[in-house]
Order: structure tokens, then C-alpha cells, then sequence
């Protein structure tokens, strides 16, 4: 039976993001921008307002120097909630102007410097800074992996629903086998637990949670890397174990880069840069790279083929090798 269309607009916004098989944090960046852009104006329903109205909230986030990707995002959300939350065609929303991303190059970190910075680190932020490396992961999909996600006899960890809503394969690392096989063990023995208190829930996908809901008991679906704290599940009245938060491993990771003296601004995401770009500098296939990375397109990946250059040996000095000279 299909789930009813909410009331509140808010609500409405979600519940047609998970019909679209859109991400939670999707799901969740075009609520919030809902919600500020009918605040912006007076809390007046989004249908009272027009055109006028969309580009002062778009360029109210201009004054407030938010990044393009920001005011991308907003707008997105913006297009989102007219055409399919209020089903109200606005041909003029094509014509509303995207600022320009800057088009700079990501800060890679050298593999001496990315050795320092994991050795910086201790217990679970340590392995998941090391898998984030190992295996070219996002932030988001390093946390959200299930038990089942990883594959030891392939050796490969299976990303599902990354970024786009694409699963995709990527390698997994035979120097954290132990380390991960350790993880699942402490994960089955909180679990076990959990289940024997009359617990022990996952949260499922929503079309896969209602086809197997006894899935969400089972191992395999559970956090790889599970939070302490549970949330509370209203629609099924039931308390679920989610995974650890983001927020934590991103700031064991800034703690760790200024321990191993590392004096650049590095994100948990530079990680993922090191990736590709030590991949490549070791002979790797552009086009795997793309595939490992799960990027959409190749020019996305060929940004790291100009980082790379910058570590390219002239001819010039090759020559004077040679020559001796």
C-alpha cells in the first residue's frame, strides 16, 4: 500500500524526494531551502509568490557571499518545489542565471604527508580515514556502509546510492582486511546485544524495508560503523541504529592533520583526492579512476591529470639526465 501524500509542505517536499529515490541528504538540503526561502518572505505559501520574488531569495544568498555551489543547491531545491511538489510549470526558471563555479584545483596531499595524518589518528577514525584513502570514498558513503557492503572474496567494497543515487565497485584494501574483519566482529557483538534487548533495527531503504522488513534484524544490514545513540523511528514506532556521525570523523581528522604538522588546509575529502591522484601517478587507467570514483562524466576526472602535471618532469631536464651535461 503506498504511503499517503503528506500535508505540510515541508513533509510534502520529502516525501516526493524518496519517491524519486533521491538521497536523505538531498532530501534534507531541499526542505531546509524551502523553509528559508518561505521565511525570507513573510511565511506567504510559495504558490502567492513569482518570479520577483525567487530572484531577491537567490540574490539575497549573493549578498551573503554563499558559494556557487550553495546558491546552485538553492535553486535546485527552488525548481524542485514548484515543478514537482506544487506541480506548477514555470517556464521561466530555465532563465534564471547560475553563478559560475570557480574552477580551482583540489588540494592533494603527498603520500608522505597522507602517512603522517593517518598515523596521527587511533581506533575507528583511524580505519575509516584509511578506507576513505584505500578506497576513494566520500565522507557520506564511508559512514553509510552496511556489513553486507563489503566484499572479501572479490576484495572490492560495493557503494550503493552514491552520489547521483549510482552503486558503484571500488577496491578493498588487503592491508585493512584485519582491521575490517575486527569492525564487523564488534558490530555483530553490539548487534547480538541489541537484538536480545528486543531491538537490534537498521533503517532499510524505503521500497526495500517494505518487501523484507525483517531485513532491517538482520547482520548484514546493519552500520558497518554504527553510532552509540539511537534514533527514534515515528512511522514504524520503533528505535533504530544508525551510523556514526560525519561531523565526528571530520574533526579527528583536522585534530590529526595538525598533529603530523601538516601545515595546509586538508579535508577528510583531500583523502579521496590522494586517491585518484596516487592512482594515477602510478600508471592507472583515467577511465578506471572514473569508474572507482563514481564520477558521472570524465571531465570531473580529468582534473587530476593537471594536478598530476604539476609534478611532470620537463623534457628539457630529462634530456640534461641523459646527456650528462
Amino acid at each position: 500500500m503506498a504511503a499517503e501524500r503528506p500535508v505540510r509542505l515541508l513533509d510534502q517536499v520529502v516525501w516526493c524526494c524518496r519517491r524519486r529515490n533521491y538521497s536523505e541528504r538531498t532530501a534534507e538540503a531541499y526542505r531546509y531551502w524551502t523553509k528559508r526561502y518561505i521565511l525570507f518572505h513573510g511565511k506567504r505559501h510559495p504558490r502567492e509568490l513569482e518570479r520577483s520574488d525567487v530572484v531577491a531569495f537567490l540574490d539575497s544568498l549573493i549578498r551573503a557571499q554563499l558559494s556557487a555551489s550553495t546558491h546552485s543547491q538553492a535553486l535546485n531545491a527552488l525548481v524542485f518545489l514548484y515543478r514537482e511538489v506544487l506541480g506548477v510549470a514555470l517556464g521561466w526558471v530555465d532563465q534564471l542565471e547560475r553563478p559560475r563555479r570557480p574552477r580551482t584545483l583540489p588540494v592533494i596531499l603527498a603520500a608522505h604527508e597522507v602517512a603522517s595524518i593517518l598515523a596521527a589518528m587511533k581506533g575507528t577514525p583511524a580505519l575509516m580515514a584509511k578506507l576513505i584513502y584505500g578506497s576513494g570514498l566520500r565522507v557520506a558513503e564511508c559512514v553509510a556502509l552496511r556489513v553486507k557492503d563489503l566484499e572479501w572474496e572479490r576484495k572490492v567494497v560495493v557503494v550503493r546510492a552514491g552520489k547521483g543515487g549510482k552503486d558503484r565497485l571500488t577496491l578493498l584494501p588487503a592491508q585493512l582486511n584485519a582491521a575490517l574483519h575486527a569492525q564487523v566482529s564488534a558490530t555483530a557483538q553490539i548487534h547480538a546485544e541489541r537484538v536480545r534487548q528486543g531491538a537490534g533495527f537498521a533503517p532499510l531503504p524505503d521500497a526495500f524495508g517494505r518487501k523484507f522488513p525483517g531485513a532491517s534484524r538482520s547482520l548484514a544490514w546493519q552500520f558497518l560503523f554504527p553510532s552509540p545513540y539511537d534514533r527514534w523511528n515515528q512511522t514504524l514506532a520503533r528505535w533504530e541504529k544508525w551510523h556514526v556521525s560525519s561531523s565526528l570523523l571530520q574533526r579527528e581528522f583536522r585534530q590529526a592533520v595538525a598533529r603530523a604538522g601538516v601545515a595546509r588546509h586538508a579535508t577528510l575529502h583531500a583523502l579521496r583526492h590522494a586517491f585518484a591522484t596516487h592512482l594515477l601517478q602510478t600508471g592507472a587507467d583515467i577511465r578506471t579512476i572514473q569508474e572507482l570514483l563514481g564520477h558521472a562524466t570524465l571531465d570531473a576526472t580529468m582534473i587530476y591529470t593537471h594536478v598530476v602535471a604539476q609534478h611532470a618532469i620537463s623534457p628539457l631536464d630529462r634530456l640534461e639526465q641523459v646527456s650528462g651535461h
